[in-house]
């Protein structure tokens, strides 16, 4: 037995020698020189019942009840005749293992940095894929460059654990030149057991499914993204970000707890879902327990043969923390900045620190609210600041800027900035297909769908919670009360049962999670807070398709459930290889009771990407946001008490005229008279 670890909060990410005293503990079940592939060693979240008394001590500054430290580890056993995985639980308040649980041959880990560099030299270094790849006949220098994905599932020989291998050129010795501009029709497949190529496919790349031999390649021109590959413009001056007193926020315990402009919250970060906010709070009242980006899936649109099985889940297959970039080596974040570092564990067990993965700031958001009295031309303006808490990953080609945003209101959002380069396949000349866009000579960029999902984990004024929604719909003409036809109304429904629902725009129908118990002193409304999503096309694929079934959060935008332990991932476990039938899909159809009880609200929201030209060679931004915004929690606006926006506070070059038109008004007498 270990030594056990010292009190720590209940929701703190694993330290470095927790890392290493799971890795110990596991490795110590087994006879000396077992090779174990560690896949994520991370937080075992304690039980909400254990840890709500915790932060409400916490509050009230009382004793601290004890909550048992635990971690959950994945991990392989090498050179096994079988592909064997296990999950373990570590008690490491006692030093000790609780479990250890092999799991089945259909489950299958997320991928790793070690793993991703170990498949593609095998796939390069396979003696017959060499022998295709001197087929092309490609100039003396050219370096070829293998992107791994996921082999992913269609229920023909997908059942052990495998990478489907994409090839791209590069003609330039400089690193950063674009291989996604010079695809190649070849594509190695690796077993990850045996560590060998099994079979190389050869791309379609016409309009149909015909697999041509392989031929000489045709060398096109280089299309760059870098900075030094292009005349960049003369005439942009700079624009910086000067606070002269330091931010508005501050950090606490270690950095993971931040207060603002009457915010309080806790950031975790883990493996998989990267950034996690826990405990927030508005104005000392409770709104969320938690709040985590649960999954994406990417599913592409060609329908041929290897692309078909192309869908990443890019937090399930790789994961949001272990794909995060070091924020701090560019300019990602502007202004009076706080980094965030992590401690993540690698393959063989080891803490490994990752520098500046979240980064939090302010900015300004333009006008938060304002009105001008036209009678006097006195304008009242507050100005809206945000708090960012951002992070990005970079998952092979693609960049995701993922961030929390609140603001002065009493509102927090959930913003995705997709960028990044698409994933290119090569296509013969002179043609078009109807599953992708031709984004530069012989390179195809299939359609796909990014689909989001979005946990939100309600404490709207305590745990009782319940989902509602609401629709607008227009009054029948009626002779008394509705004579001109012009009336309408709106509608409330109170989700009794847990399901997926569907967004209506026809009648602004709108989502709001409620506490039935609290009611507002105004108007004796329930308190609640709602959820303004954009419109959401679900999953293309159809429901017989492996797409739809392992993307279970795919087909509606709202999913609610009853809260339960270990409930956290929108598409199962574990979505390498998957099959479907461990997520939410199947949570929600329990048929639970979610009215005024513990529930989780999934919102699903997402792009479905057409490719354009202008998004070769590197694609700009693509936002697409989520909020959550209060629905009669206050009894006024939350923002009034902002500071007003002035000169000598903000110090703007150039002043603005004042509104002021001519006006009358009428005065009442001390006669009760109307005088003009």
């Amino acid at each position: 037995m270990l030594e056990k670890v010292a009190a720590v909060h209940p929701l703190m990410p694993l330290s470095s020698s927790e890392i290493t005293t799971c890795a110990h503990l596991v490795g110590d079940q087994y006879p000396l020189g077992t090779s174990l592939q560690f896949k994520a060693i991370t937080l075992l979240e304690p039980k909400k019942e254990h840890v709500i008394p915790y932060l409400a001590a916490e509050r009230e500054r009382t004793c601290l009840p004890g909550v048992a430290r635990r971690a959950f580890v994945v991990y392989y056993i090498r050179n096994t005749s079988m592909d064997k995985l296990h999950e373990a639980i570590v008690d490491l308040s006692k030093g000790q293992m609780e479990s250890v649980v092999r799991l089945g041959p259909e489950h299958h880990s997320s991928s790793d940095g070690e793993e991703i560099v170990r498949i593609e030299e095998i796939a390069l270094g396979d003696k017959e894929v060499k022998a295709e790849i001197a087929k092309l006949q490609l100039p003396p220098g050219t370096i070829v460059v293998s992107d791994p994905w996921i082999y992913g599932s269609d229920g023909d020989r997908d059942e052990r654990r495998q990478f489907q291998c994409f090839l791209y050129a590069r003609n330039s010795k400089e690193a950063d030149f674009n291989h996604y501009a010079l695809p190649i029709a070849i594509s190695p497949v690796v077993d990850v057991q045996t560590e060998r190529v099994i079979r190389i496919d050869l791309l379609p790349t016409g309009t149909d499914q015909v697999n041509r031999e392989t031929q000489p390649y045709i060398i096109r021109p280089p299309n760059d993204y870098v900075p030094e590959a292009q005349k960049l413009r003369a005439n942009l001056k700079p624009l910086t970000v000067v606070q002269e007193e330091g931010a508005s926020f501050t950090v606490s315990q270690g950095g993971h707890v931040i207060d603002w402009q009457k915010w309080s919250f806790r950031i975790g970060f883990n493996q998989r879902e990267g950034m996690v906010l826990y405990n927030v709070y508005y104005d000392g009242r409770s709104l969320f327990y938690r709040l985590s980006l649960s999954d994406m899936s990417i599913p592409y649109a060609d329908p041929r043969s290897p692309f078909h099985r192309k869908a990443a889940f890019d937090l399930g297959d790789a994961g949001a923390g272990i794909m995060a970039n070091n924020l701090k080596l560019g300019c990602d974040c502007l202004g009076s900045i706080h980094y965030l570092s992590a401690v993540l564990s690698n393959e063989k067990g080891e803490a490994v620190p990752f520098e500046n993965v979240v980064c939090i700031h302010e900015q300004d958001a333009g006008i938060g609210w304002k009105h001008t009295n036209y009678r006097t031309g006195r304008a009242a303006l507050v100005r809206s600041r945000e708090l960012i808490v951002q992070s990005i990953i970079t998952v092979s080609n693609y960049e995701y800027v993922l961030a929390f945003v609140f603001n002065q209101a009493g509102e927090v959002g959930y913003e995705v900035r997709a960028t990044g380069i698409l994933s290119t396949q090569p296509i013969d000349d002179g043609v078009e297909v109807p599953w992708g866009t031709v984004v530069h000579p012989g390179v195809l960029a299939a359609h796909h769908q990014h689909i989001f999902c979005l946990r939100v984990d309600p404490a709207l004024d305590g745990l009782d919670n319940r989902l509602a929604y609401g629709e607008v719909h227009a009054l029948p003409r009626d002779p008394k009360m509705n004579p001109h036809g012009t009336g309408y109304v709106a509608r409330e429904t109170i989700v009794e049962e847990s399901s997926g629902l569907d967004q209506d725009h026809n009648h602004s129908r709108t989502f709001e999670i409620q506490n039935a118990a609290i009611r507002n002193p105004i108007n004796g409304k329930p308190v609640a807070y709602k959820i303004q999503a954009p419109p959401f096309q679900k999953m293309l694929a159809d429901k017989d398709s492996f797409h739809h079934k392992r993307a279970e959060f795919a087909d509606h935008p709202i999913y609610v459930t009853a809260y339960k332990e270990g409930e956290l991932y929108a598409g199962g476990k574990y979505t390498n290889q998957s099959r479907g039938g461990s997520g939410i899909r199947g949570w929600a159809n329990r048929k639970d009771n979610v009215k005024d009880t513990d529930i989780v609200v999934w919102v699903q929201f997402g792009i479905n990407h057409i490719p354009r030209i202008e998004d070769f060679p590197v694609m700009p931004c693509e936002i697409v946001k989520v909020a959550l915004k209060p629905v009669n929690f206050f009894c006024k606006n939350p923002a009034l008490d902002v500071p007003p926006s002035e000169q000598a506070f903000n110090r703007s070059v150039l002043l603005s005229e004042t509104h002021h038109q001519p006006t009358t008004g009428a005065t009442v007498s001390q006669k009760g008279e109307v005088l003009l």
